[in-house]
């Protein structure tokens, strides 16, 4: 075995491992693991850790901090073996290599123009309050995608399928899924970035994470002067070319025996392939390797290193389920008049989550009531696919914080128990045209039953009828009312969400009269 074989070895166990773990946040059921267990595997996303950052620093998001340590000491580690969609790429250009005999990969260009032009972007939509191509961009928040939209349906599709197969024999070892979370414009742009993506590491290997991906760029810059480097031995290299045909970035130019550090990925495949032991893995004195050079090449190499440092400062400096009751036999005709959707509890303002949410779906994935759904254009565009509370698939549970606690931006904070209870998100309206007790003068209360605080109260309608009337003062917009109310194609009770969250006076609890009797059995 060669002598730097165990740096790629752990490489790919880190990444399988991580991959693996990663991905059962988005599939397995929230409450079988706890929130500290979520928190800790993605703490070192770098994204969601660095705007964490700008709204609580402290350790608890500080992992993008050690990240870049560990790109200063060794290069582009986060992309090795950190990243999830860096091994989704790994594994298609591993099949397609192994299986389909593809063509080794030969040295490319960089694209600087590209990812740099992009980094500036995205840089310049944050200054301006948005995170739209940050979420577009961002490795984590597209893995969370695919997993959620694609992934996800997928395994609890098969789960019930299995379920009833197994069914048919009369073994119940599977509980079926009531699965509400597919929804066709979230999963299209989901199959077209994995189907995107897949075809560029097919064909380019790490294209994505070197012309396109935010985070590669910025910590591609950091690399640059990282200390530990993979390096060419312009003694021994005889410019046979076996590592620049293993090299996933395409960033090792064996003509010239120069490695592109901004490029590397740090996957270490090269290290062992070398039959004259000309590459290695070793520290760097800066003031040997980069020399300035002559003439006016020196003077243009200079300037896209500080261009580089520039933009780099100024990325780090800126800132239970319940079943629906039938009724309504006759179709409603008015529309709801709702201007704004509710964002989930803890998000303060719809302006705080749209600035600080990446769209990593991870709330979506966790949420045990499934009213949490991607968004398509109910935020408007620069909150594609943001969150949003859809209470047509679910409600938000008044003993819920899970999305809070999970939240790697801090575009949703935790809330205590008590806090949540009294935050209200928005505000139930009624439509007594669409109610089946004016449509079809027949009794419901279903949206009463099912409001956790009793902001939905039945009054007396006509005769002993009753409809509803809501207490603004302690209705907190959960949507259960919503979520509850049987009339279709609109309802009759819908919440209009509050641009900022806000505090709702807690329920005055009515003291329960004993019932008075002479008789010794009153039933």
């Amino acid at each position: 075995m060669h002598k730097f074989s165990w740096l790629r070895l752990i490489r790919i166990g880190i990444s399988v491992i991580i991959l693996i773990l990663t991905g059962m946040l988005f599939i397995v059921p929230a409450n079988s693991m706890p929130s500290g267990f979520i928190n800790t595997i993605t703490w070192l996303q770098f994204a969601p850790s660095l705007l964490k950052f700008f709204i609580a620093a402290g350790l608890a998001s500080a992992g993008f901090l050690l990240v870049i340590i560990l790109t200063f000491l060794s290069g582009r580690i986060y992309c090795a073996g950190i990243c999830p969609l860096g091994t989704i790429q790994d594994i298609f250009t591993w099949i397609h290599r192994r299986f389909f005999r593809a063509k080794p990969l030969k040295y490319a260009g960089a694209t600087n123009y590209l990812r740099y032009t992009l980094l500036a972007f995205v840089l310049l939509s944050f200054f301006a309050g948005t995170t739209l191509l940050i979420s577009l961009l961002d490795p984590y928040s597209n893995f969370g995608r695919i997993m959620s939209n694609l992934i996800r349906p997928l395994t609890f599709a098969g789960n019930n399928a299995i379920s009833d197969i197994l069914e048919n024999f009369d073994l119940y070892l599977l509980a079926k899924s009531d699965y509400k979370g597919f929804f066709i414009m979230p999963f299209a742009l989901s199959a077209a970035f994995l189907f995107v993506l897949g075809w560029l590491s097919w064909h380019r290997g790490r294209l994505f994470c070197n012309s396109v991906c935010p985070v590669g760029t910025v910590l591609g810059i950091i690399s640059k002067v990282s200390y530990f480097r993979i390096t060419l031995d312009r003694e021994s290299c005889n410019s046979c070319g076996h590592c620049s045909s293993v090299c996933k970035a395409q960033c090792i130019d064996v003509k010239n025996r120069e490695v592109d550090l901004s490029r590397c990925v740090a996957c270490f495949n090269c290290l062992d392939v070398c039959p004259a032991d000309g590459v290695s893995f070793k520290p760097v004195v800066l003031s040997k390797k980069i020399k300035p050079e002559a003439g006016s090449e020196g003077n243009a190499h200079r300037r896209k290193i500080l261009k580089a440092v520039l933009l780099f400062s100024a990325f780090i400096t800126s800132r239970a389920l319940a079943t629906r009751v039938t009724g309504g036999e006759k179709p409603t005709t008015i529309a709801d008049t709702k201007k704004l959707v509710p964002s989930p509890p803890g998000s303060v303002s719809q302006d705080d989550f749209n600035r600080l949410c990446t769209s990593c779906h991870l709330c979506v994935s966790v949420c045990p009531t499934q009213v949490l759904q991607p968004s398509f254009l109910q935020y408007g565009l620069h909150g594609l696919m943001q969150p949003f509370m859809d209470n047509h698939s679910g409600f938000c549970n008044f003993e819920c914080s899970l999305c809070g606690q999970v939240c790697p931006t801090g575009a949703i904070r935790p809330l205590s128990p008590e806090r949540k209870k009294i935050t209200q998100i928005g505000i139930a309206r009624f439509i007594k045209e669409n109610c089946v007790v004016y449509t079809d003068n027949t009794d419901c209360g279903a949206c009463s039953e099912h409001c956790p605080t009793k902001a939905v109260n039945m009054i007396l309608y006509k005769g002993k009828l009753t409809i509803p009337e809501i207490d603004d003062k302690i209705c907190i917009g959960c949507g259960a009312c919503e979520y509850a109310c049987p009339t279709k194609p609109y309802r009759a009770i819908y919440v209009e969400g509050n641009e900022i969250h806000l505090i709702a006076e807690k329920p005055v609890e009515k003291e329960l009269k004993p019932i008075e009797t002479n008789q010794d059995f009153p039933f």
